[in-house]
């Protein structure tokens, strides 16, 4: 197969990796969320606002806690993939979210920052890093 063609297919391996994410986290599917990372995940949240983890595991269990009382929309646009050999790519992914928890609601706009590997012929996501444009927080009444 060509080098083009290879690169290509990555980036749409990629893409699907993504749309999973966000479904899966949106739908609770925290099994299947973990299927897009890698063991020892970077996840950067700190401007979300949120935590900075150092595995899956710790990732997983964080985002399990912070969203058991809130429904979630995440929205992922414009990927700019970039493949930088056979195992490796990196991307940025326009995104807006909305998180409605009990005593408040989120929207947001900004960017994921990513890094994916592949590991076992799956394509996923060994960092990620999500920098805010604009958050608006919305107390909810009771």
């Amino acid at each position: 197969m060509s080098e083009h063609i290879t690169r290509l297919l990555a980036i749409e391996e990629i893409k699907a990796l993504k749309a999973k994410y966000f479904r899966c986290l949106d739908t609770k599917d925290w099994e299947g969320l973990g299927e897009c990372f890698c063991d020892d995940l970077d996840a950067d949240f700190t401007a979300a606002p949120g935590p900075h983890t150092s595995s899956r595991a710790e990732y997983l269990a964080m985002i399990q806690k912070a969203l058991k009382y809130a429904e979630t929309v995440h929205y992922g646009h414009m990927p700019e993939i970039t493949v930088l050999d056979a195992s490796a790519a990196r991307g940025v992914w326009a995104m807006q979210d909305m998180v409605k928890m009990p005593a408040m609601t989120l929207t947001g706009f900004g960017h994921y920052h990513e890094e994916y590997r592949l590991e076992d012929g799956q394509w996923r996501i060994s960092r990620i890093l999500l920098t805010r444009l604009m958050l608006d927080m919305e107390e909810r009444s009771a």
